[in-house]
């Protein structure tokens, strides 16, 4: 997996970090802001962007660390919290220049308007450049095939309000317009947009349905893997992400079960990490515990090769209320081939 995505916190792509921002030109404008009162909770780099919404948080995180933005002559942290009588100096570059480079590369458009699209997104691409020169992703996909499409708080991401990991497919919902966009995101940050994945797990779970509530940590050894700290570690509280996943048994075969997985949260690779938790890592999934299933394990006949070549996980059902008409929408992208297969061969060969 090339990317790491979460619903609170802009992952800044360390390429991107480490080249400087012009505030010595012409069109840079310093700025300074007077704390009245105590803002609890409240990142600098949130509440920056709030004040300054033609700037990413991505820009502002690089103008911290690039010591453009201090709090009372000093430098500072993303993650400091104002408090009262804090001075901010900061000082606002020109827009950066940039381009994403259409492509014609195939697009599963399952739904369509003048405001918004939905797509239903394959394997093994990503979503978007970490820098302006690359292509292959669907950004470039959706550069050539739409005519407009919402500017967002990043250039590298237009038209996109939420993401997917490079090796999950399904549906993916973009914003042609600004208005689409910003009111597409409130729902997603107020958690009021319902996604159903499509998933089959190892083993059968004991409950048809629960809750896992388990917060989530980045591996410190590991790269791109997240766990599940044990009680008895004393992990730094901004460390935890808060994790919640809600699960439905739909089908039970011998070895394995069919699951819808509903995420309250967004976290990076939360489903397959709370599946594994309790004991059901989704087949394909070796990363997290999982095990190659082909056709020859499953049936005792045929090849040996894995059926999948990733985890059994699918982004399958979305249900939102459109950004303007304020509909209630559901929209359903069917899952891959190889998934489908899967599926097909348990109920074979075995259901129970």
């Amino acid at each position: 997996m090339g990317e790491r995505y979460d619903e609170d916190d802009v992952i800044l792509n360390p390429e991107l970090a480490e080249r400087p921002l012009d505030v010595e030109s012409e069109e840079a404008r310093p700025v300074t802001i007077h704390i009245r009162r105590r803002l609890p909770g409240r990142r600098l780099d949130k509440y920056l962007h709030g004040r300054f919404q033609r700037m990413s948080r991505t820009t502002i995180q690089r103008l911290i660390k690039q010591g453009v933005i201090t709090v009372n002559r000093k430098p500072t942290k993303a993650s400091y919290e104002p408090e009262a009588g804090d001075r901010i100096d900061l000082v606002i570059p020109p827009p950066e220049p940039y381009e994403i480079i259409p492509e014609p590369i195939p697009l599963d458009i399952i739904y369509e308007d003048e405001v918004m699209l939905a797509i239903n997104k394959q394997k093994g691409i990503i979503v978007h450049p970490s820098h302006g020169t690359q292509t292959g992703t669907v950004a470039n996909g959706l550069a050539y095939y739409a005519k407009q499409l919402s500017h967002g708080d990043d250039p590298f991401r237009p038209g996109i309000v939420h993401r997917l990991d490079k090796n999950t497919t399904g549906i993916m919902l973009v914003a042609k317009t600004d208005e689409a966009h910003w009111r597409l995101a409130i729902q997603f940050e107020r958690r009021l947009v319902r996604k159903t994945y499509l998933g089959v797990v190892e083993g059968n779970p004991e409950l048809d349905s629960d809750v896992i509530n388990a917060p989530l940590a980045a591996h410190n050894v590991i790269k791109d893997r997240y766990i599940i700290p044990p009680s008895h570690h004393r992990w730094r509280a901004k460390l935890l992400k808060e994790a919640i996943t809600e699960y439905e048994i739909v089908e039970r075969f011998k070895g394995y079960a069919l699951a819808h997985l509903h995420p309250r949260t967004g976290r990076t690779h939360q489903l397959r990490v709370h599946m594994s938790y309790i004991g059901h890592p989704m087949a394909g999934d070796t990363f997290y515990g999982g095990h190659h299933v082909s056709e020859l394990s499953l049936t005792g006949q045929g090849s040996d090769e894995p059926i999948t070549s990733q985890q059994a996980l699918h982004a399958y059902r979305i249900r939102f209320k459109h950004p303007i008409s304020e509909a209630q929408m559901e929209l359903e992208a069917p899952p891959p081939p190889e998934l489908a297969r899967l599926i097909q061969i348990l109920r074979e060969h075995r259901r129970l």
